[in-house]
Formats: structure tokens, C-alpha cells, sequence
């Protein structure tokens, strides 16, 4: 499905967009991929990493200036595009509070122009990457999330003859990502601090790493009928748990939760559930609209959960421990390098 297709990622120099476009050279063989990001240091920085590790696949890359908030672009960018994964986004929760009008305009202006360019230059299928924050939001980027998502299920209802496809895929943080608690609390290690911040003992959150989240977006690409939002099965863990698991017997300060941060990542809610399916490594909601039909949407082989049940970090069946948090730290050279 992948092979012989030109597919494009809005965000593409972020971490998800790295590793998505190192998994599709190594396990497919695109016809193109266009990276499209508005930072030329950085696409300049992933071209050359790039070009050192993929000399002979160069050819199948394009790298696209553009600006989710320009539509002009986007429609050109979009021309002959059969996929596109839509990446870019404003995404710290503080830079977002300060400037809300900003965040609006790239989260959700920016959907909107995704969805228009997508269905006018015919792409066959789109899929958004979602996150927590956009369930049941506190805070302004879980707003304009929550927005984003319900413009891209609704807008399954207005491709008409163009039959584009729209779906979600929804994860939390991702391990060892930019701006999350490992590589702050790798720094505060390398720096010889011994007692490390945690901002509620009670926190716990998800695990999911990068290779992960590209697996379930490529099952949406291959599975999607329209609509659908796809959740991952994955372990959590507690946050003081990985604080021991980075600097062993290491004292800990609780410093009392952030503003617009949660003590547990919720990526089903209980309403939800009424149109939620178990599947046997993921989940998928599926939208409640007129439009939608069950006989022509379902991916078959799910099964209907208990109406009421809830999926967040803090009520997860599995768990990882202290043993298996520095076990995956060191396979992901994650863990804080101490002399």
C-alpha cells in the first residue's frame, strides 16, 4: 500500500517525523517523501543526516518551506500527494498559554487549511496525530487538540466524490522526547544533582516510544475507513519509579503539580466507551454521526468494551517496573551518562 505512493509530513523534522520517514526507507519503498516544516536549520539538518545514512535513497526526498497556516502552500505542497500525516503542531503547554492566538492559528486554522488542501488536491487519506492532552483538556494546547480532532472526524462527511479518508491516531508523551520529564531529569543526573523534582508522587503516565507511534500510524494508513481514532494498548509507569530507575536510591522532592498538567493520562474517557473497540494490541473509537455507517467502516476482529471503562495511566492493567524502565532506558540510550 505504502510502496510506489507519495506520501508527506507536515512537522517531518520532529521526532515523529525522523523516525517516520527512517522506518518508510528502510521497510518500504515510497514513491516520494516530502517533508514539510517551516525551519530551514532543521530540514537542513535532517537532510544531511540523512544523506550520510541513506546515500541511494535521497532521490525519494523532498524538502517543502511551508507553514500549516499558509493553504496556498499546502495546495501546492499537497499536488500528486496520495498520504499525508499530519505532525505539525504547537505543542508546549506553556508556550501555548502565552500565546493563544498563536497556538489557535497553527492547531486549528491549520487543520482546517490540512483538510481543505487535502480533499481539493484529491490526497486519498490523511491521518492526524492526536494526544492526551486533547482529552477531557485543562489546558489550551488539549483545546485546540480536542478541536483539531473533531475537524478531522468530521471531515470525513465533506470529501464527497473525492472520497478522502480521515482518521486519529492518539498517544501521550512520547519517551525521551523533547520538552518530557527524561531528558530533564538525564540533565539534572549529568549535572550531579541527587535529589530529583517530581511534582506529585501519585503521577503516573504511558509508555510508547517512537517506533510504536509510527506502527500505529502506518496500521491507520493500511486500515482506516474514516473516522477513526486509534489508541495504542501500552504500559504505564510511575513517575517516581523512573526517577529510581535513572539515579538508583535517589531522593525525591515533591514540588506540587504544574499548571494545566494531569496526574494520570487519559486517553478513553468513560463516554467514550459506549463507541470504543478492543482489538488485540489497540483500540479504536469510532465517531457517533449519521454519516457514519457500521457495515462499511468497522475494521473487523473488535470487540465493543464494557460501557464506563476508562483507559489512563493510573488504572492500567500493566505496568512497567523500576527493572523494565531501565531496561528500556538503556536499549533507547536514554539512561544519563555518569562517571
Amino acid at each position: 500500500m505504502i510502496n510506489g505512493k507519495s506520501l508527506l509530513i507536515t512537522g517531518g523534522t520532529g521526532s515523529f517525523g525522523k523516525m517516520f520517514t527512517k522506518i518508510l526507507l528502510e521497510s518500504y519503498d515510497p514513491k516520494k517523501i516530502i517533508i514539510y516544516s517551516r525551519d530551514e536549520f532543521k530540514q537542513d539538518v535532517m537532510r544531511k543526516e540523512l544523506m550520510f545514512k541513506y546515500p541511494d535513497k535521497m532521490n525519494k526526498l523532498r524538502f517543502f518551506i511551508g507553514d500549516v497556516r499558509d493553504k496556498e502552500r499546502l495546495y501546492r505542497a499537497f499536488d500528486g500527494v496520495d498520504y499525508v500525516i499530519h505532525a505539525a503542531a504547537m505543542k508546549q503547554v506553556p508556550a501555548c498559554e502565552y500565546n493563544p492566538f498563536e497556538a489557535i492559528k497553527t492547531n486549528i486554522h491549520g487543520a482546517q487549511n490540512i483538510i481543505d488542501a487535502a480533499i481539493d488536491r484529491g490526497v486519498k487519506k490523511v491521518v492526524a496525530l492526536s494526544t492526551d492532552k486533547a482529552v477531557n483538556p485543562i489546558n489550551l494546547y488539549g483545546g485546540t487538540k480536542l478541536v483539531s480532532d473533531k475537524l478531522f472526524i468530521s471531515a470525513n462527511a465533506y470529501s464527497g466524490s473525492k472520497n478522502t479518508i480521515f482518521s486519529i491516531v492518539r498517544y501521550g508523551n512520547v519517551a525521551g522526547s523533547r520538552g518530557s520529564v527524561i531528558p530533564f531529569f538525564k540533565e539534572l543526573i549529568e549535572k550531579g544533582i541527587k535529589e530529583l523534582p517530581i511534582t506529585d508522587f501519585r503521577m503516573t503516565r504511558f509508555w510508547i516510544t517512537l517506533e510504536q507511534g509510527v506502527d500505529l500510524v502506518i496500521k491507520a494508513l493500511k486500515e482506516s475507513k474514516g473516522g477513526e481514532t486509534y489508541i495504542s494498548k501500552i504500559p504505564s509507569f510511575k513517575i517516581t519509579d523512573l526517577a529510581q530507575a535513572m539515579l538508583p536510591g535517589c531522593k525525591m522532592k515533591e514540588i506540587g503539580i504544574r499548571e494545566g498538567e494531569k496526574l494520570h493520562e487519559v486517553m478513553i474517557t468513560k463516554d467514550d466507551s459506549r463507541t470504543t473497540y478492543e482489538y488485540e494490541k489497540h483500540y479504536i473509537i469510532y465517531p457517533h454521526f449519521d454519516w457514519w455507517n457500521f457495515e462499511s467502516h468497522f475494521t473487523p476482529g473488535g470487540k465493543l468494551i464494557e460501557e464506563g471503562f476508562e483507559y489512563n495511566s493510573g488504572n492500567n492493567s500493566e505496568w512497567l517496573t523500576v527493572e523494565d524502565l531501565r531496561d528500556w532506558l538503556i536499549k533507547l540510550n536514554l539512561m544519563p551518562n555518569i562517571e
